[in-house]
């Protein structure tokens, strides 16, 4: 196997080793071509010094993986601080076997985390749990190579000088350990370093990776390990989505994409000012908006870019901006004061020129705005809706009426006809003073019975 090194946090050089190779071996290759006693050598890798009799396959090092070799820290104090260290080390549990998942499932859940408990002191599965597992349950979306979720590795180098020289004194024991600053600490063993506080990180673990390939953590996917059911599909899948509702609703990645995009169609995201623009559980329970917005890679790179694009849109439209209405423009306006008369102004290479009116987003004139006619209110609609007037104009025949007929329905609350193109039964009322949310089929306020008969058709 090749063993990537980096001596004393030098640039790394590749060390092939035979697969059963110790620890011991590694330390003579590097003190020969290092020069150096091999006994002198300490090396680490993900937070914990490995032992001399140990194999490097007993250590969980994949192939191609970065260590790091070091030799003793100079100075009578630093070097009576490490051999503490060591001892508190000892039983830090390896980060590539490590299992955050039961931080993220409560179990006064009545979902995933219940069925969790209750297996868990199952006499059946007693002798299941003991078992070591054969890799971390972390997953990360790949932007670098695979464009995809995937399994990821957790790593942990020094705050101060970001080498992977730092051993820590206790390994994370929940999600909060590895997401919030400063919650572990440990020793750089880097000579010219005295960091204490430890930084953990993730990288993709289905390629070898370079130390700037990093991935944001996806706390909230994991394995499916005790067979539970997609709250969508119905069918057994893994990994799946768990969300962080009082239920703790499970959802598979490929509804959670359906349920993403479907919402992303209708723009009914939602915009909170400390989440940023989110969904919250697909059963709709309160309080869950995914705090993570990097869950939202699951789109895909191309429907995630319109992701963020609607973002920013909406939090113009919070901030009481304008979208420029230019046909292939958009871009966002923050107007000073009420006047109507509004332009895009051509700056940097962003803008288009075009003048127009603030209320009715067309180009600017003098006088009253055209009308456009909505059932009920009059009110001009927010979303994608259709005006009454306009259909006329368009039709080709009179089947042009019928297919209107076919493809709209009203808002049971306010009456404003809808367009409805694809997606789910779940339909939410573009119109902002509304937000009604209703069944398609049934056309009543949405419910569980509908979400369980005809959520997708």
């Amino acid at each position: 196997m090749i063993v990537y090194v980096r001596f004393n946090s030098s640039h790394g050089f590749p060390v092939e080793l035979e697969g059963g190779a110790s620890v011991a071996e590694l330390k003579e290759e590097v003190g020969r071509v290092q020069g150096v006693e091999p006994e002198q050598l300490r090396v680490i890798f993900a937070g914990r010094e490995l032992q001399s009799d140990s194999t490097l396959q007993g250590c969980d090092l994949p192939e191609q993986s970065t260590v790091h070799v070091v030799l003793p820290p100079a100075g009578p104090a630093r070097r009576s601080e490490m051999v503490l260290q060591q001892r508190l080390g000892r039983g830090v549990e390896c980060l590539t076997r490590l299992d955050l998942s039961a931080s993220r499932l409560h179990t006064s859940s009545t979902g995933l985390a219940v069925i969790l408990e209750d297996q868990q002191h199952s006499p059946d599965n007693s002798l299941t749990h003991t078992e070591p597992k054969p890799h971390s349950s972390f997953y990360v979306f790949c932007k670098s190579v695979c464009k995809a979720i995937q399994p990821g590795k957790l790593r942990v180098r020094c705050k101060t000088c970001k080498q992977g020289t730092l051993t820590l004194s206790r390994g994370p024991s929940c999600w909060d350990d590895v997401l919030l600053p400063d919650r572990i600490h440990g020793v750089c063993q880097s000579q010219e370093c005295e960091g204490r506080q430890a930084e953990f990180y993730l990288k993709c673990a289905s390629h070898p990776t370079c130390d700037e390939d990093t991935s944001v953590a996806l706390d909230l996917i994991m394995p499916n390990v005790r067979a539970v059911p997609c709250i969508a599909c119905t069918d057994i899948m893994s990994p799946v989505l768990v969300a962080q509702c009082p239920d703790r609703h499970v959802i598979c990645l490929e509804c959670f994409h359906m349920y993403c995009v479907t919402r992303l169609n209708e723009r009914q995201f939602i915009h909170d000012p400390v989440v940023g623009y989110s969904l919250p559980c697909a059963a709709g329970c309160p309080d869950s908006l995914i705090k993570e917005t990097h869950h939202f890679w699951v789109l895909g790179e191309e429907q995630y870019e319109r992701y963020q694009r609607y973002a920013a849109e909406e939090c113009v439209l919070v901030m009481g901006g304008v979208l420029c209405p230019a046909p292939g423009c958009g871009a966002g306006l923050l107007p000073e004061d009420d006047r109507r008369r509004l332009q895009c102004e051509l700056v940097d290479g962003l803008g288009c020129g075009f003048v127009f009116c603030r209320d009715c987003k067309e180009e600017y004139h003098e006088g009253a705005c055209r009308q456009q006619l909505t059932p009920a209110t009059g009110i001009t609609p927010q979303g994608y809706v259709v005006d009454e007037e306009a259909a006329l104009r368009a039709r080709w025949d009179q089947d042009s009426q019928q297919t209107i007929e076919e493809t709209t329905r009203p808002c049971p609350r306010c009456k404003v006809p809808i367009e409805k193109n694809g997606g789910c039964m779940h339909m939410v009322c573009p119109r902002a003073q509304c937000k009604f949310e209703w069944c398609w089929l049934c056309r009543v306020e949405w419910n569980r019975e509908c979400m369980g008969n005809h959520w997708f058709g």
